[in-house]
């Protein structure tokens, strides 16, 4: 359960005339939210304006008072959040408590749609501006939810260019803003230069492992990627090198136990493990096989051909699949509107077929030289000033409710 208070605190002295109130979820949200709070520094009227509520060591850096730590929001599909439902409903009513006791100016949710449109609803009941970064996939599955959304949210900012005109139909108001990471990731990566400082030969052939940012990813996923690897490394030897970046601390422990059997039966295989350090891992390597999502975009962004895997419990699966609307689940195919890089789902992403499709891209020139020209067209789609069009926003939204 979470450890906070039954009752909410006293308000801090920096607080007390007004301050906005955010929540992210997971290390996206942290990261979305962290470029949001630094857009807020470069527009006068919010530049000063405090900031509190969930949010990770991103946001922290940013000057954001954290209440409440993001690690019970971190979990995906129904099976899962399930079992975290009780920390979950006990950090959203602690977070609504507190916001109608002590009233921001307005509230940020980020991400996290059924954490934060949940509170986001109770705090528009009672007059609180409400704002919600990252339109839900409505596009793609559980589009009925759009009346949710509707009742929750005063303003919907979307991250890509196709979703304002969805809300706008309903009478929705809503704000393409870009994509943050089209702004934080150069246009044309210098991989020779990154191999170099991993200390990787020019020479060889490198594949970036990427198995996911949660428990139950690694969990799920972590055992086929690395089965995966070791075949490439039977088929390639000392040719090949491998990349894993491991997205949290409390992941090593989980990751490195996976690793010591193959590192006791092939103790030449070479795997640079990186504590985060996800950027350095897709700018140095040569094709990525890579978990669904957000990390799926940035390897776009970074120009990487890639191979689309993601394993969840199999009701949880059925339940996604009678939901969707689209053929594809990796952003890189959705933005396209089409299959331009393979995904391997459930029972298709063996170790064997994941191996297969992502060394056949290390062989694909022409293939790899399209996916490169499309990618480059899609991240300048998405590269905006993002962080200070959502604290204009933000600005915007607080000085009309005052008006």
């Amino acid at each position: 359960m979470i450890s906070s208070p039954l009752h909410s605190a006293a308000l801090p002295a920096n607080l007390s005339q007004g301050y906005l109130a955010c929540a992210a979820g997971e290390p996206s949200g942290d990261m979305l939210a962290a470029s949001v709070l630094a857009g807020m520094k470069d527009v006068p009227a919010i530049a000063n304006l405090p900031t509190r509520g969930v949010g990770g060591p991103k946001m922290i850096a940013e000057g954001f008072d954290a209440k409440w730590p993001m690690e019970t929001l971190a979990v995906r599909g129904y099976v899962e959040a399930i079992k975290q439902l009780p920390s979950i409903l006990s950090l959203r009513r602690a977070l609504v408590k507190d916001l109608l006791e002590h009233r921001p100016k307005a509230f940020l949710g980020i991400d996290a749609p059924d954490f934060n449109l949940g509170v986001e609803k109770q705090l528009k009941a009672s007059g609180i501006p409400t704002i919600h970064f990252i339109s839900p996939s409505i596009w793609a599955w559980r589009g009925d939810r759009i009346k949710g959304i509707q009742e929750s949210v005063d303003r919907i900012l979307c991250i890509f260019p196709f979703e304002p005109e969805i809300y706008h139909k309903v009478g929705m108001s809503a704000t393409y803003v870009g994509h943050p990471l089209a702004s934080q990731i150069p246009m044309v990566p210098n991989t020779p230069a990154a191999k170099l400082k991993l200390g990787v030969g020019s020479d060889k052939a490198l594949v970036a492992i990427m198995p996911g940012s949660r428990q139950s990813e690694v969990r799920m996923i972590s055992p086929g990627f690395l089965r995966a690897m070791v075949l490439m490394y039977q088929q390639f030897g000392s040719d090949i090198e491998f990349v894993l970046p491991v997205a949290t601390p409390a992941l090593k422990p989980q990751i490195l136990d996976l690793l010591q059997p193959i590192n006791q039966q092939f103790p030449d295989i070479k795997i640079h493990l990186l504590d985060g350090q996800a950027s350095l891992a897709l700018e140095a390597c040569d094709v990525v096989l890579i978990a669904s999502g957000t990390a799926t975009l940035e390897a776009a962004l970074w120009k990487k051909p890639m191979v689309i895997s993601y394993q969840v419990p199999a009701i949880t699966a059925w339940i996604m699949r009678r939901q969707a609307y689209l053929p594809y689940v990796g952003l890189p195919n959705i933005l396209a509107g089409k299959f331009i890089v393979p995904e391997l789902l459930q029972e298709q992403g063996s170790p064997e077929a994941l191996a297969k499709a992502t060394l056949a891209l290390l062989d694909k020139n022409t293939q790899v030289a399209q996916l490169i020209e499309r990618f480059t067209k899609m991240h300048h789609t998405l590269n905006l000033p993002t962080g200070k069009l959502v604290a204009e926003v933000i600005a915007e939204i607080i000085e009309g409710s005052h008006a």
